[in-house]
């Protein structure tokens, strides 16, 4: 069986062996890499299981690392775990809401780091139940209803698994629009509104009361289920 590959980008030797060293032990191989260009060329060349991220780095920042493979093909579902010492919670806020699936701070302890990676891992391996029955097949990139595919596009795919990975959580859709289009993108709200609309349509094709996506007026759309009475009729 092949170990599970994790991409490691961290440019302090002594913290970057210590994570080497705990990761090997417990049956992982590492590609350890000590700039953001040398991790982005080795996983688009090759994806790995799972990356640990350093946030600063001496050419960029392993945040905008992260947010660029969510708006990969091949990387939009990798797990990421950020590694750093900005430990306030607005940092993490930004985090999550650029794509990282998990958020660790310096300094930590190896096991406990080796703990979260797994838990990462069996996440991404298998599928993932989420309300009103829908499944996330991250191996697959398809989302299903009662067993069947439902028939997205690759942005309205992008758009539910977002959703998906965090349901009852609000998505702003600044965070959606970098997370599915990139930053690069010309798209802006109206763009997310009306990829919502038509992920709405396609939902209650499949069921006329399958209906979890909840808009929170000035702050962006959570999957919720079961909608509750007072759920805002107005801004669908």
């Amino acid at each position: 069986m092949d170990l599970p590959r994790i991409l490691l980008l961290e440019d302090d030797p002594a913290i970057a062996d210590t994570v080497v060293f705990a990761l090997r032990r417990e049956g992982f191989a590492v590609e350890h890499h000590l700039l953001c260009r040398a991790a982005d060329e080795a996983a688009r060349r090759h994806p790995p299981d799972a990356a640990v991220l350093d946030v600063g780095l001496p050419d960029g920042s392993g945040l905008a690392l992260c947010q660029r493979w969510r708006s990969d093909a091949r990387l939009g579902a990798l797990p990421v775990m950020m590694l750093t010492a900005r430990a306030e919670e607005i940092d993490r806020v930004v985090a999550l809401e650029t794509g990282a699936d998990d958020y660790l701070t310096k300094p930590f302890s190896p096991r406990e780091l080796v703990a979260r990676l797994r838990a990462l891992l069996r996440r991404s391996r298998g599928v993932a139940a989420a309300p009103a029955g829908l499944v996330l097949d991250r191996p697959a990139q398809r989302v299903l209803f009662g067993g069947e595919p439902l028939p997205l596009t690759r942005l309205e795919y992008g758009l539910m698994a977002a959703l998906l990975q965090a349901p009852g959580r609000i998505r702003s859709r600044e965070a959606l629009l970098a997370e599915v289009w990139g930053q690069a993108s010309e798209a802006n709200d109206r763009t997310v509104d009306t990829h919502i609309k038509t992920l709405r349509a396609k939902l209650r094709a499949c069921r006329a009361d399958l209906d979890p996506i909840v808009t929170h007026r000035g702050m962006g759309y959570a999957l919720e289920w079961p909608r509750g009475p007072a759920a805002d009729e107005g801004g669908r």
